[in-house]
């Protein structure tokens, strides 16, 4: 199974990265981009487990190293392997 997990800063935290974005889009004539936040994407293949089973294990491998809790906001698909090619 693929997991591909979305990390992006949650609301309330400065992103200087989504600021430096948005400054370069508006340069570019982009002036109708309102707000951008940049964060992580992920893809975690994992081996011999039932999809309620890789959930579980995905939520856990987000809330223990692929997410800081205290300032990112996490979400995540899962997807059999064939669905992939």
């Amino acid at each position: 199974m693929i997991a591909r997990v979305i990390v992006t800063p949650k609301p309330v935290v400065n992103d200087p990265q989504g600021i430096t974005v948005k400054q370069g889009l508006a340069s570019l004539g982009f002036r109708e981009v309102v707000d951008v936040r940049v964060g992580k994407y992920i893809e975690v293949s994992i081996e011999g487990s039932s999809e309620h089973e890789a959930r579980q294990r995905v939520e856990a491998m987000c809330r223990q190293l692929l997410a800081n809790h205290v300032i990112e906001d996490f979400r995540f698909d899962i997807e059999p392997e064939h669905k992939r090619r």
